[in-house]
């Protein structure tokens, strides 16, 4: 196994999946399939290593963002079924044929053009078709479009799905609407004699919060994580990836003395500095400068002045030992993502998948190393 340099890097908890997954599976009645997100490099977790835990652990379905995500679980050796959420150009169906790879079509023009560049090349293609029921994202939103898109020549398509707008908020009502129209959208398609084999319509919110809305597979992501879409906790998901760093230099400063760019925080009295090799460059946002805090031998750690590319400056004046070298917890256990997330005003999703590629990805199982995925380093 590489070893890795202790500058800023990510610890993802594989035995913390696991136990994600399997509590979600208990959710779930036992011929609902599991269709388990792993775009954006799994949320930030490192698909390389999170992909092939699933295929322990059976998953039969993959959903990613786009092609380049799709193959990259090919050519990690996997032969799940694996879904592309959302649009692939016609140039790449030879590409999704060969690979026995499923995309959504989002609109039937683009069901057209995927089934006329099936027919020049000699292929058939396996699609779900992506219904619009009011998130006004990509889909589409009459039932006779849905019914001849699904009879177009060499498409079968064998699913129809949709996408929830507000599972994760108090708007119930919304999440009903959307249900009954699509709903109402395959029944009007098997009146026409248009059939699936596939239903699906849960996100990570709608499979916790709506079992009655299960259908035939349902489609966790950020919860296998360990994160809440919501924010909120919950006490049967752990989060799975905590960001650590290390202290780099300690100083004092006197009162009236200014903190890194803009000149933005002032020492209202003397105080000690911590310096930390962590900034936006590795996806510790900007925002953060003067609004959050790292955790440093347990005790809060505000960050003060402006947070840099590569660095960054904490008030360690409440903690009494410290010295170069010593772990910084970024976020993690006593300091979760969502908290840092609320703090600028996003969700924990983009802070996950900020996470820079020159962070390494150190993967722990049973509580020791077992490999470390670098970008810059190599493997």
């Amino acid at each position: 196994m590489k070893p890795f340099f202790r500058r800023t890097w990510a610890q993802i908890d594989l035995d913390a999946v696991r136990d994600n997954y399997k509590y979600i599976r208990r959710q779930l009645a036992e011929d609902c399939r599991l269709m388990a997100v792993v775009k954006a490099d799994a949320y930030g977790h490192c698909v390389q290593y999170i992909a092939k835990l699933y295929d322990e652990l059976g998953v039969a379905w993959f959903a990613v963002s786009n092609l380049e995500e799709a193959l990259q679980l090919r050519q990690m050796g996997l032969s799940q079924r694996i879904l592309i959420l959302s649009y692939t150009p016609p140039e790449a169906v030879e590409s999704l044929a060969a690979h026995n790879i499923t995309t959504a079509v989002v609109s039937l023009e683009h069901a057209e053009a995927l089934s006329a560049r099936a027919a020049a090349l000699g292929v058939h293609l396996t699609v779900h078709v992506k219904v619009d029921t009011g998130m006004a994202r990509v889909g589409l939103r009459n039932t006779a479009d849905i019914i001849a898109a699904a009879r177009l020549p060499h498409l079968t398509a064998e699913g129809i799905f949709t996408h929830f707008a507000t599972a994760d908020t108090e708007d119930e009502a919304f999440v009903h609407t959307q249900f009954a129209a699509f709903q109402a959208h395959i029944a009007a398609a098997k009146a026409a004699g248009v059939e699936f084999s596939l239903h699906h319509c849960c996100n990570s919110a709608a499979t916790l919060r709506y079992p009655e809305m299960h259908m035939d597979m349902v489609r966790p992501g950020i919860i296998l994580y360990g994160c809440m879409p919501d924010g909120s906790a919950n006490p049967h998901l752990r989060p799975a990836l905590s960001l650590k760093t290390v202290v780099s230099q300690v100083k004092t400063v006197e009162a009236g003395e200014t903190v890194s760019y803009g000149r933005t925080f002032t020492a209202p009295q003397p105080m000690k500095l911590a310096t930390v090799p962590i900034g936006y460059a590795d996806g510790y946002s900007r925002l953060f400068s003067n609004r959050a805090a790292m955790l440093v031998a347990g005790k809060r750690a505000p960050v003060v002045g402006r947070v840099c590319m590569d660095q960054t400056v904490l008030d360690v004046s409440g903690v009494e030992t410290i010295a170069a070298g010593d772990t910084v917890t970024v976020f993690g256990e006593g300091l979760p993502v969502e908290e840092l997330a609320t703090a600028i005003g996003t969700i924990s999703y983009e802070l996950l998948c900020l996470i820079g590629k020159r962070v390494p990805r150190v993967i722990l199982q049973s509580g020791d190393i077992i490999g470390v995925h670098d970008v810059i380093g190599g493997e």
